[in-house]
């Protein structure tokens, strides 16, 4: 298939534990999408046969920790590639992020500064602390460059989790920056009603516990939009009651 110079390529990583969540991240683009998409989960039972062979670091706390380096790869090392988590929801056309492209840099993310405010987070797993969390968890990713930085299949599966995810195979001067309002991390950002992407990273809406977040009522109304859009505010309401009534 060629794609269009304006189809926008999305990888969403895809875990069996928030599958809810990644289909209501998907409906949250296409509803809002101005230009054409293509959306391809991360899902790491596709590379059980290669090329990603390393074995699951017992700290990790998705499936696609590893498996979203391979992104460039699967786009044959050309033209852009945005990458998300799952535990996200666009509050606006992910056009406006893929426009923020710029040839300069390898890699375009949120670059954020903050110490996790607590060490556990959804299902009690371990809440990891180290410099420049979550700046992968959003990425705007020139394939053409990363190919030429050695992002290939043997590096993924040789590198550690740090040098990944610290971008150690890159030159800070090859990485740029995103707004912060294209990755607002819930519970450890204030509200921010210009938030354009929120991202659930201590645990969203869908989890047990969760139900009180911030934009929790957002990601409900996707979430009903998404299963019937002729019955979208039948099944809030309803689905408001048994929250309430639980």
């Amino acid at each position: 298939m060629i794609l269009q110079p304006d189809t926008i390529r999305i990888f969403i990583g895809f875990d069996n534990i928030s599958q809810v969540a990644y289909h209501v991240l998907v409906n949250s683009i296409l509803r809002q999408a101005s230009r054409p998409v293509q959306i391809t989960p991360i899902c790491l039972k596709h590379f059980q046969d290669g090329p990603l062979t390393r074995p699951r670091d017992v700290r990790q706390s998705n499936d696609f920790a590893f498996a979203r380096w391979l992104v460039p790869w699967l786009c044959n090392y050309e033209g852009w590639a945005i990458f998300t988590d799952n535990d996200m929801l666009f509050r606006e056309d992910i056009a406006n992020l893929w426009d923020l492209r710029n040839p300069r840099y390898t890699i375009q993310c949120v670059q954020h500064q903050y110490t996790p405010s607590c060490t556990t987070k959804f299902l009690g797993r371990e809440q990891t602390a180290y410099e420049r969390k979550n700046w992968s968890s959003v990425m705007l990713m020139n394939c053409r460059n990363c190919g030429w930085r050695g992002l290939d299949p043997g590096y993924v599966n040789r590198a550690s989790g740090l040098e990944l995810h610290q971008f150690k195979w890159l030159k800070d001067s090859d990485i740029g920056d995103l707004p912060k309002q294209w990755n607002h991390l819930v519970g450890e950002y204030p509200y921010d009603e210009n938030a354009s992407l929120v991202h659930w990273t201590l645990g969203g809406p869908w989890f047990e516990g969760y139900e009180g977040v911030d934009y929790a009522d957002e990601w409900l109304e996707e979430y009903c939009l998404m299963r019937s859009a002729e019955s979208g505010s039948h099944l809030l309401e309803a689905t408001t009651k048994y929250r309430v009534l639980t």
